[in-house]
């Protein structure tokens, strides 16, 4: 029997597939755990309506990353902290200040997509890059500067 798989079912399929699965199988498990619906021609196209919208959904987050990675390119963070001697920072720049900075300019990114190897310790200025998106990252320059 066909049937359009509505959640993930270990062994069997993924969310969204179409399968062919013994009737016993579909008649006792799928259908009273409402994990699946029969593959019929009106399931069918609500399918594949579903995955079209799904598409432009992910096709449209892309753009704004997209975006967002041209805005923050073209911005630069100025972050005061103090310093002591040679340029080297009491302390340290974390992701969480540079998050921050960036909210007090007008942009909200979230501290777990700026990928900072390690924290920030000295003046100056220092590409930070920031993953948007799976497919989009971006640059931004971060500049360390004495209270």
């Amino acid at each position: 029997m066909k049937v359009i798989f509505l959640q993930d079912v270990k062994g069997q399929g993924k969310k969204g597939e179409v399968k062919e699965v013994s009737e016993g199988y579909v008649r006792n498990f799928l259908f009273p755990k409402n994990l699946a619906k029969p593959a019929s021609d009106g399931n069918l196209k609500t399918l594949d309506v579903q995955k079209a919208s799904e598409q432009k959904k992910k096709e449209k987050e892309k753009e704004d990353a997209k975006a967002l990675a041209e805005r923050l390119e073209a911005m630069k963070i100025i972050v005061k902290t103090k310093a002591g001697e040679g340029g080297r920072l009491f302390g340290a720049i974390t992701s969480k200040q540079i998050a921050e900075s960036l909210e007090a300019q007008g942009v909200k990114v979230d501290k777990r997509k700026i990928e900072l190897e390690e924290p920030i310790r000295t003046l100056g200025v220092t590409q930070v890059m920031l993953k948007l998106h799976p497919e989009v990252k971006a640059k931004l320059s971060v500049h360390a500067t004495e209270e």
